[in-house]
Parts: C-alpha cells; structure tokens; sequence
C-alpha cells in the first residue's frame, strides 16, 4: 500500500473510532454498584426525570458498551468493550469495519477489526502485521487529543473536547440542552422496563453552548458543519428503573449520507483497567506525518 493512503487511513480509524466509538460513553450518580440514588424516573416530568438519569449515570463511573454505526456508503462499523470515565476517559474497545469505502481500505491495510485503547491524554489504535510494515514494524498508533486538535482545525478542536469528556450521559446532557424532549412511552429493553425519551438537537448550537471553543473556533467548526451537511441530529434514549442509560439512538444527515448510531450500556460499575501499549511498538501518528508529508481529507468527517 502506498505510504499516503496508509496515513490517509490511519486518520480515517482515528477519527471515525474515536469519535463514534465513545460518543455516548457517560456518567451518573449511581454508586459503585451502579444503584442509583434516585426514584423510578417514570412518574416525573420528561426533563426531571432526564436529570435524575444524569446524574446516576454519570456516577456510575463505568459500564460495558455495545455500539452498531453507518454513515452512508462510506462505513459501517460496530464497537464492543468497556470505559469508565471516574479520571478521565480510559477503556478499550474493539473496533469491526463491516462495510462501506472505510471497510475496503481496512482491507487493504490488511484488517477488519482493531482494538481501540483510550487514555485521559491520547486514543491508540493497534493495526495489523501488513500495517507494521509501514511503520517500522510498530503495531500501535497513537493519536494525541492535543495533535488530533492542531490537525483538525476547529473539528478537531471539537473532538478533543469531546473525546476527553466522553461519558454515557451525553446523549442525556444532549436532550437537556436541545430544549426539546418528550417521553415517547415505556418499553422493554434487554429484558428490562425502560421509559423511553425522544428530542431533535441542532448540533451547531449545542457545540456552542457545551465546548470550550473559542469564538473563532466555533465560527470556523459551523462553518465545517455546514460544508459537512451537518444540521440537526435525532437522539433517542431509553432509560431504567434505576435511572441509568441503557440505550441510545442518533440520527442524522449528513453530506456522505445519513449517519446512524445505536449504542447499548450494561454492567455500571464495572472494573476498567487500560495502560498506555509499550512504547517499543507504538508509533506516535505526528511523527508519522512528519516523515511522509501530509495527509488528504478532513478530521471533521464523522462529528
């Protein structure tokens, strides 16, 4: 494989199983055990209750995550593992390419699959042996939050802020700040009774109201949004009777198509151990750039 579509893919991974990967990781204010502190959620008004499920989850501190997306025909991809963001994000996943333009360059990268490592500082990806071959016989990239930032421009400012402070109780957080929630009803999900809640988020204005960015990076990333085709996102969530997250939904159009998410939570309080992999055989992803050039395509892709 040529060295620029090399990087042209390992940019392509960073992204898109960073940013999807972890999404609607959260937290809550349930205990180690993952009980909450609250009430049956199903007798309060949509935004009350969205409240408690905020805060139980967010203290919970740790869960199991399964997660199915595809954005057009450009990937289909699924997501299994666990995180806890008690200090920071941590956790591992592994990361499936099952279709679309992204799947067939995992192909020729030699893979379909690969684990995803997350740390407070940095995401790492783990590759293939026909991969290493282009990285000195390294197997692990890393990808900075803070080079992923300066590569991205205001989207990968964007990111950064997204990755680090990536918790279940998002898409909750999501629903808040949109202004517009209902409860659709009450369902079963995974054997268990859930209320399930329902609104529509203009993603340029809850960028606005929860970053860290500065104006002019907010002005430059709904400016990528708008190139991106990038308005309005659906979020979805169903909630249990101990007022945790356990499920969620997104969609939203988008240039490349219609992007959709579905992600499972189980196992609040689970233990979550994760290192950074030997730096013997981890290439740092800034380096690579600086050995072969730049790299084609935008960070903004999948946000």
């Amino acid at each position: 494989m040529k060295s620029t579509t090399v990087r042209r893919v390992a940019l392509s991974i960073a992204v898109v199983a960073a940013l999807t990967g972890v999404a609607a990781c959260g937290s809550t204010d349930a205990g180690k055990d993952g009980k909450a502190d609250g009430g049956d959620a199903i007798h309060l008004s949509p935004v009350a209750a969205l409240r408690s499920a905020e805060k139980s989850t967010d203290k919970a501190e740790s869960a199991k995550v399964r997660s199915t997306t595809s954005v057009g025909d450009l990937m289909s991809m699924t997501a299994n593992g666990a995180l806890t963001w008690d200090d920071g994000l941590k956790g591992n996943l592994t990361i499936t390419y099952t279709g679309g333009q992204l799947a067939e360059m995992m192909k020729k990268a030699g893979t379909s699959s690969m684990e995803a490592r997350y740390l407070p500082d940095a995401y790492y990806a783990h590759m293939s042996d026909a991969y290493a071959q282009q990285t000195g016989g390294k197997h692990w990239l890393k990808y900075s939050y803070d080079d992923l930032a300066k590569m991205g421009g205001a989207s990968g400012s964007y990111m950064k802020d997204q990755i680090q402070n990536a918790t279940p109780n998002q898409s909750v957080k999501m629903l808040l700040a949109s202004g517009d929630v209902k409860k659709v009803g009450e369902e079963t999900v995974s054997g268990a009774h859930t209320t399930h809640y329902s609104g529509t988020v203009n993603v340029a204005e809850l960028a606005d109201k929860t970053s860290n960015l500065s104006s002019e990076q907010m002005s430059a990333l709904k400016k990528q949004l708008s190139q991106a085709g990038v308005t309005t996102d659906t979020v979805d969530i169903w909630i249990n009777d101990q007022n945790l997250l356990v499920k969620k939904t997104e969609k939203a159009e988008m240039a490349n198509g219609t992007m959709k998410n579905t992600t499972f939570y189980t196992d609040y309080g689970v233990k979550v151990t994760a290192e950074a992999p030997p730096a013997g055989d981890t290439k740092d992803f800034a380096d690579l750039l600086k050995s072969g050039g730049t790299v084609a395509g935008s960070t903004g892709t999948t946000s």
